[in-house]
């Protein structure tokens, strides 16, 4: 009887080696693979393009999400699409997923709209990790009214999967101040459209929408690059979003440019691009 338990564990070990060896070699012959304008919604606007690494697994293959700006009324996907080939070399293994969402007018799609399309675009990459072969480890990157949905999104929802760590370029943080003292006097009324209101009027928006009031000490660790010279977004949002950080305990990065504006390119995009690099390899795992 015991010889006959032992060859029956024998075989199941030998079968499990047999299938995680048969996984991994289906794994490796994985080849690289785009997939441009995949719907995660039913409007045309709901579309991501689809990067995913060649040798991609469930477990080792790590997810950056890539959200454009535009002041959530203008933009589109193909603002980052430039940048997609130097973050394969600078991520290799990584997936990317570059997400467009519907964009405010000045009666349709006011906010929280694009709020829960970016939920619902991450939502979406979560559910196709095993269709896809990769894995729960997601970072977010953002520039302006992107910077700023990815820190809405990163802070706001911390289950069922939490975002490993927040690249901001220059979101705003706190739409309170936005409004009360805007870096363009323009700013005022678009935020009043988009958030349906001013702060007097509708406050519960502007609290909603504000990242700096969901810090805490569970907060996904996050990077800030800022321009000193920004015409649109005030430095104090950066500022003030760093030392809430901080005062959270948060694993926090300020990288700050003191004559960049709103963007930037050569040396000090690079520059950029090296401190990304060194804190997602940090904060990603």
């Amino acid at each position: 009887m015991r010889q006959y338990f032992l060859y029956i564990l024998f075989l199941a070990v030998i079968t499990g080696c047999q299938k995680e060896n048969q996984e991994n070699n289906n794994n490796a012959a994985l080849a690289e693979q785009t997939i441009l304008n995949t719907a995660y919604g039913t409007d045309a606007q709901q579309k991501m393009d689809v990067y995913l690494p060649a040798g991609r697994t469930t477990d080792t293959t790590k997810v950056i999400i890539l959200i454009h700006g535009g002041a959530w009324s203008s933009g589109d996907k193909a603002d980052f699409t430039p940048f997609v080939d130097t973050l394969k070399l600078r991520l290799p293994g990584y997936a990317i997923f570059n997400i467009n969402y519907r964009l405010a007018t000045a009666t349709a799609n006011l906010f929280p709209t694009q709020e829960n399309d970016v939920k619902n675009a991450v939502d979406f990459i979560i559910s196709k990790s095993s269709e896809y072969k990769i894995s729960r480890k997601i970072a977010l990157l953002g520039a302006s009214a992107g910077g700023h949905l990815a820190l809405l999104h990163g802070y706001k929802n911390l289950s069922p999967v939490k975002v490993k760590a927040i690249v901001d370029f220059f979101g705003p943080t706190d739409m309170v101040t936005m409004h009360s003292h805007p870096a363009n006097p323009l700013l005022v009324s678009l935020l009043e459209t988009l958030l349906a209101g001013s702060p007097a009027t509708n406050p519960a928006m502007y609290q909603q929408s504000s990242p700096i009031n969901f810090v805490s000490p569970e907060s996904p660790p996050t990077i800030i690059l800022q321009g000193g010279l920004d015409p649109l977004v005030p430095v104090s949002q950066s500022t003030s979003l760093d030392a809430k950080l901080q005062s959270k305990g948060v694993v926090s990065q300020y990288v700050f440019y003191p004559a960049e504006g709103h963007g930037w390119t050569g040396a000090n995009l690079t520059h950029s691009f090296n401190a990304i690099q060194a804190f997602l390899n940090a904060n990603v795992n």
